[in-house]
């Protein structure tokens, strides 16, 4: 994790995220394309607020586990190499572990629908499944 600056990553805005993460952009859409794909790293502990998607979101997680969890259902630990298709509207959250950090690339398609939604944050209490 501290190579990230070396490897093109970039702090992630603060406002949604609980923690550290870094964002590195793999592709930018376009009217060709018309999708997002980055590289997003989470130090340990991090996860970003409740959010949804206008469109499908793709992760494939490439280091550590992933702490996902859709509202009103438990918390999944995704193991490297694992993917999560999250269908359109559902509310949901992603990060890292408590004790290790986590790397996911995220695929954002449809982009011309807009990308994310920004809710509120995760609560300790949630990221710890009480």
């Amino acid at each position: 994790m501290e190579n990230l600056e070396k490897e093109g990553f970039k702090p992630a805005p603060s406002a949604y995220f609980t923690g550290n993460a870094f964002v590195k952009a793999l592709v930018i859409a376009d009217a060709v394309t018309n999708c997002n794909v980055s590289d997003v790293a989470f130090e340990a502990g991090c996860r970003n607020n409740w959010h949804t998607h206008p469109s499908n979101q793709i992760l494939i997680i490439k280091e550590g586990t992933c702490y996902y969890q859709e509202e009103g259902k438990s918390i999944q630990k995704v193991a490297t190499g694992g993917v999560i298709n999250i269908l359109p509207g559902v509310k949901h959250w992603h990060g890292a572990s408590p004790d290790a950090p986590m790397v996911h690339i995220a695929i954002n398609i449809n982009t011309d629908k807009g990308i994310v939604d920004w809710l509120e944050p995760v609560s300790d209490q949630a990221y710890n499944g009480n």
